[in-house]
């Protein structure tokens, strides 16, 4: 183990674990949120998806771990089933890797399962509960479980519950919970309504933001015009140029991204679709789906880049950009990551401009491209295109200006003053290009 871990002072059994897991050297988060949640403070993280922040949590509440309680211990919630999923095998993970199986009792309690049985196991409290709110909080009014004694609790990807609309269950999970619980919340962005979240539960927390490297050595991004072509057109024609392990194509809402599926499954791509409005069972499949390979494409919303965890994504397409410049680095976050190689290519229209400006004033290296007969051109960037349609303005408006105006209205006049109009812009133009 690395002497930067073992700064941390773990205890034995988690040394070993880190050991098992192959960490080497701690993540930027784990740097700064692990000393702070082994002192037993509550603690605000804010950082993309893939930066560690699990193990930033599990490490140290696990090092704390009392076996000889039996009771809960820790809550763990996050806003999808499918990220309580994941966290719960790395909960098992953690316990396998300690040699504790029989001793350390975690459960999983999300929707979709059969809550009577449910119930039937909880007669045992487990000493971790790993789940979405909206299950912890049902098997709660129950009774099948108390948290009064948890000394922890976990709000995960806390804006992605916010917008999902579970932060409510949250609230009335923690009025259940011991008034000095540590609360550990993380997000990729802190928006205004969660801070009014954290001051009703939070007293002096811990803020630890880790600030978004925007230009990963290993990513390449693509911009790309959408002119008067639609999205699936150009989709089709980039997939004749790539070769990707696994795509993530982006849109922006659930009924764009069933349009935007359907078309290019017409165009004879196999693509995969998930989205929050499909039916969970729909939501499993398509996952399972995707871990065996069968598709090298898949639309998404928003969902996709933090509520689910796809590994081996080589390239992100961006049918639509998003309208803020988080929602950007979580969407291409989910490729070039742990050191590979990874493309992000979207298509921009006038409207996204602004938001094009603002990354690449924060140093993102953005290529114009096009893409015509299965094969990339390079292209004019967005404000070389304005320039020009700028001073195109500007000629036109000299041109209107050198028309002799007629004193008499005449048949067919306005003709005439476009013509001498016309031919005043060309002797412009050919003026402007020989200077």
């Amino acid at each position: 183990m690395s002497k930067q871990f073992q700064e941390f002072k773990f205890s034995p059994i988690m040394e070993q674990v880190i050991n098992k897991l192959k960490f080497k050297v701690p993540t930027e988060i784990q740097q700064q949120v692990i000393p702070k949640v082994l002192q037993g403070n509550s603690v605000v993280g804010q950082s993309r998806t893939g930066s560690g922040k699990s193990h930033a949590f599990l490490l140290p509440l696990l090092n704390g771990l009392q076996e000889e309680k039996k009771e809960v211990q820790m809550v763990i919630t996050a806003p999808t089933r499918e990220l309580a999923t994941q966290l719960y095998e790395e909960v098992r993970k953690i316990i396998h890797y300690a040699e504790k199986e029989n001793v350390w009792t975690a459960k999983l309690l999300v929707g979709g399962t059969d809550k009577q049985k449910m119930m039937e196991k909880l007669k045992e409290p487990p000493h971790i509960v790993v789940g979405t709110p909206g299950r912890i909080l049902d098997l709660v009014k129950e009774e099948a479980l108390s948290i009064y004694s948890a000394t922890s609790f976990v709000i995960d990807e806390a804006d992605l519950m916010l917008d999902l609309g579970f932060i409510h269950e949250v609230d009335q999970l923690l009025i259940r919970c011991h008034p000095r619980i540590q609360l550990l919340v993380f997000s990729a962005t802190i928006p205004q309504r969660l801070q009014h979240f954290f001051k009703k539960y939070l007293d002096n927390p811990v803020y630890v933001k880790i600030e978004d490297d925007f230009s990963p050595e290993t990513m390449e991004h693509r911009l790309i015009y959408l002119k008067h072509r639609d999205e699936a057109s150009i989709i089709h024609e980039i997939s004749k140029t790539i070769h990707p392990y696994l795509a993530i194509i982006f849109t922006n809402g659930k009924e764009k991204a069933n349009d935007l599926a359907a078309a290019l499954q017409e165009k004879g791509l196999a693509v995969g679709l998930i989205h929050g409005g499909l039916p969970p069972r729909e939501r499993k499949r398509v996952l399972k789906e995707i871990q065996n390979l069968r598709y090298q494409y898949i639309v998404a919303t928003d969902l996709a880049s933090r509520g689910i965890d796809i590994k081996g994504v080589s390239h992100v397409i961006n049918a639509q950009l998003p309208k803020e410049e988080e929602f950007y680095v979580h969407r291409v976050g989910r490729t070039a990551r742990a050191g590979l190689e990874g493309t992000a290519i979207s298509i921009y229209t006038e409207e996204d401009l602004k938001l094009i400006d603002k990354l690449e004033q924060k140093g993102l290296p953005f290529t114009y491209v096009d893409v015509r007969d299965g094969e990339w051109h390079e292209a004019k960037s967005w404000n070389q295109r304005s320039l020009r349609t700028k001073s195109s303005t500007e000629v036109d408006k000299q041109a209107w200006r050198r028309v002799k105006k007629s004193k008499k209205v005449k048949p067919g006049y306005k003709k005439k003053m476009k013509k001498q109009q016309e031919t005043i812009k060309k002797q412009l133009t050919k003026k402007k290009y020989k200077k």
